[in-house]
């Protein structure tokens, strides 16, 4: 079909420029649903007149139907949505960065969702679906234990996923950390909370702040409660996390302003898992904590990184350098060009 495609756009590449057209408002429609006429026009740059033609085919075509609040995708209209989407994203090349990028950072798969996250929360959203597409196909029959961590994305992705409960899989969601004193809601608590509700399976809290000293963490591990999360943990077989720009991070860790200067000059641009990393990889500073150490990736068999935006980019590379190799990738186009600049495709 891809081949197909490449032939039509070769004689014929004006229908592949109004199919590419009515992709973008199919997508616009879906991302932001219900949406006016008025306000779609403004988002996509088009004139009302424009539009008006576009969105009255699509209507024929029964993919969008409208209503007093705007204008919402039908039934058919997600599903030929998702799967021109998918068409459209294989004909811009999009499987070739997926393939560049898993290669580049020896890891086991990238999977790049179209446009910018920083521009685009919706996208994010996203992320959600495409995680809960690929969890439901590699979670292993029998008990798995999701170890998953906080931020805004994974906030955002948590809402999103669908039930992944069958009648020989159960899961169980922890947090993969102690709790670093931001918003509840974007708390790894919360976020595993979310995730298990939205699935189907089971949650185990830990009421732990994060960064504790030696003689506190000791006293806290006597805790039974505290101690079988911490035992749950240590025995997930996935882990989903996100990857933070590192000052950004620091930032919400409440660090001093003397480890904020002492980031600046190691130049610092990403951190997940309390690592620290500059632009090539390097590990430039450790924060102690709670929950799941970068070393302990390498025993557990599904790992997903979730993180997107070109903001965004020059983080998920250095950390890309640390990977463990059965990292999948979720990310967006924007920050996948970034991740690629200096290499050759």
């Amino acid at each position: 079909m891809l081949d197909d495609l490449k032939l039509i756009e070769a004689v014929a590449p004006e229908m592949i420029k109004l199919l590419q057209e009515r992709v973008q408002v199919l997508r616009a429609i879906y991302w932001q649903q219900p949406i006016g006429r008025r306000s779609l026009a403004d988002n996509l740059g088009m004139t009302e007149r424009v539009l008006r033609t576009e969105t009255d085919e699509l209507k024929e075509l029964e993919l969008i139907h409208s209503s007093k609040s705007g204008m919402s995708l039908t039934k058919k209209g997600q599903k030929v949505f998702r799967q021109l989407e998918k068409l459209m994203n294989n004909l811009k090349g999009m499987d070739q960065l997926e393939q560049q990028i898993a290669k580049q950072f020896s890891i086991e798969r990238c999977l790049i969702l179209e446009g910018d996250s920083d521009l685009h929360e919706e996208i994010i959203s996203e992320f959600g679906s495409a995680l809960s597409d690929v969890l439901n196909v590699n979670l292993p029959i029998g008990e798995n234990i999701i170890a998953v961590m906080g931020g805004t994305t994974m906030a955002k992705v948590a809402q999103h996923l669908k039930n992944l409960e069958t009648s020989q899989r159960h899961n169980i969601f922890v947090p993969a950390r102690g709790g670093i004193g931001e918003a509840l809601s974007v708390q790894a608590n919360s976020v595993s909370a979310v995730m298990a509700a939205n699935s189907g399976g089971e949650h185990r809290a830990l009421y732990v702040p994060e960064q504790l000293s030696r003689q506190t963490y000791e006293s806290l591990l006597q805790e039974p409660s505290i101690h079988g999360v911490l035992g749950l943990i240590s025995q997930a077989n996935c882990v989903i996390h996100s990857i933070g720009r590192a000052l950004h991070m620091a930032a919400r860790r409440k660090m001093s302003e003397a480890e904020l200067v002492m980031l600046r000059q190691k130049h610092a641009v990403a951190e997940s898992f309390g690592y620290f990393f500059n632009e090539n990889g390097e590990v430039v500073y450790k924060v102690s904590r709670v929950g799941i150490q970068l070393r302990d990736l390498e025993k557990v068999p599904l790992i997903y990184a979730i993180a997107g935006g070109k903001s965004k980019g020059k983080a998920i590379r250095a950390y890309l350098e640390n990977a463990p190799q059965q990292t999948w990738l979720i990310t967006d186009e924007a920050a996948a060009n970034e991740i690629l600049k200096g290499f050759s495709l």
